[in-house]
């Protein structure tokens, strides 16, 4: 009995990670997102598709606080992650940071060792104890970004010495060392050749057993592809958010189906 109630806790708890209210985003005088609604799911991989400046990459960045990086940039609405308010004055960006990773469009890794890259965040976190536990991260963390095997015996070389496929995955076990909750993704992708897509797609799907993640893509294909939700966005709004099964073959409204068959975009 006490097993079957603690699992269904455990439903009741793990469904909704990030909440999002009412939420508005605006460029000095621009309404860039519009009255965004929107629950992510834990263990989940949800897509945000939808054409070029639609608002899809500047709503991921209201989840980890990065607007607040531009001067213009303001954010209303409401952000709970885990039910905290993530905007509140108490909350530490930099804090909220290491629980909602993020991954960016073009591989980004320091000018440092491909083990100064992994270790950067648990460094400055306190998250090792001692260098034995440094390593153990950064050997899990390179393995959860399925590169250890190709860079377990070159630790120490640069980190931008890698291929754009491994750099990019280098960049997630990165993003992962902190022990984020979240894993923001912004067409993580678009700068990789079709072999170097697929293992990053592949490795996407491994990582939604542990974490929550948010793409945003202009790849309709990689939408179906990795995601189990999808958002589309269009003109700052948020037309239509569902399984993405049913988003792709049975979308309720006809902006969605316009931009899937593609008619808009």
């Amino acid at each position: 009995m006490n097993d079957m109630s603690r699992v269904e806790r455990e439903v009741d708890t793990n469904e909704i990670k990030l909440e999002c209210r009412d939420c508005q985003v605006y460029y000095g005088d621009t309404h860039a997102i519009k009255d965004v609604n929107v629950d992510i799911e834990d263990k989940t991989v949800t897509a945000f598709i939808g054409p070029s400046g639609c608002g899809k990459s500047t709503f991921l960045r209201c989840l980890n606080r990065m607007n607040d990086t531009i001067d213009v940039a303001r954010v209303e609405g409401s952000f709970r992650l885990d039910g905290e308010d993530i905007y509140d004055k108490r909350v530490d960006p930099v804090q909220l940071r290491a629980k909602v990773g993020m991954v960016f469009q073009k591989p980004n890794p320091f000018p440092k060792s491909i083990y100064d890259n992994v270790a950067y965040g648990p460094r400055i976190h306190g998250l090792a104890k001692n260098k034995a536990e440094l390593d153990e991260i950064v050997e899990k963390s390179l393995r959860r970004g399925a590169i250890w095997n190709e860079v377990k015996d070159r630790l120490d070389a640069p980190g931008t010495g890698l291929s754009g496929g491994q750099q990019q995955r280098l960049c997630i076990a990165r993003a992962v060392a902190t022990e984020p909750e979240v894993l923001l993704m912004d067409e993580p992708c678009s700068a990789l050749d079709p072999i170097a897509t697929a293992q990053v797609e592949e490795l996407i799907d491994e990582l939604r057993s542990q974490y929550s993640v948010v793409i945003v893509t202009h790849s309709m294909q990689q939408a179906a592809r990795v995601s189990q939700k999808t958002a589309f966005f269009h003109l700052g709004n948020l037309v239509e958010f569902g399984e993405t099964g049913q988003i792709f073959t049975n979308p309720v409204d006809p902006r969605t189906e316009s931009y899937i068959t593609g008619r808009i975009g």
